[in-house]
C-alpha cells in the first residue's frame, strides 16, 4: 500500500452557487494541518475566481483562502481558464500561482502514478 503524503484539490464550481469552495478550503486545512502537502487546483472559469482578490458577499473567502497560504497550502490557478474570463495575473490574492493547463494535466498524471489523493470538488 502506498503512504498518502500529497493531496491534489480541484475547484471548479462556481463559488458562489455551491458549498464546493467551502469543502476544498476545509479539506486543504485538514489535509495540511495532518502534515500532508496540499495543492489546491482552480481551474475552469468559475473555480479560478476562488483565487480572484478583493471579492465582495458572504463567506469571506479571501480571509479563508490566505489563511491556508499561511499554512503552506499551495494554491495553483489555471491561466487558460483566467484568460477566458478576463482575469489577469494581478487579480489574484498573493500567492495563488498562475500555471499552464498543461501543467494542470501533468499533475493529474503524476499524482495518479505515485498513487497520491485526487479530490474534484
Amino acid at each position: 500500500m502506498v503512504e498518502i503524503t500529497r493531496v491534489l484539490l480541484l475547484l471548479k464550481n462556481m463559488i458562489y452557487e455551491s458549498t464546493s469552495p467551502q469543502e476544498t478550503i476545509r479539506f486543504a486545512r485538514y489535509y495540511q494541518k495532518k502534515g500532508l502537502d496540499v495543492v489546491v487546483v482552480l481551474w475552469g472559469p468559475m473555480g479560478v475566481l476562488l483565487g480572484k482578490k478583493n471579492k465582495y458577499g458572504s463567506p469571506a473567502y479571501d480571509k479563508y483562502v490566505q489563511e491556508c497560504l499561511d499554512l503552506g497550502v499551495q494554491f495553483k490557478c489555471c491561466r487558460l481558464a483566467c484568460s477566458l474570463i478576463g482575469l489577469r495575473e494581478d487579480d489574484f490574492i498573493d500567492g495563488v500561482e498562475m500555471v499552464e493547463s498543461f501543467e494542470v494535466a501533468e499533475m493529474f498524471l503524476e499524482y495518479q502514478m505515485d498513487g497520491q489523493l485526487i479530490i474534484s470538488l
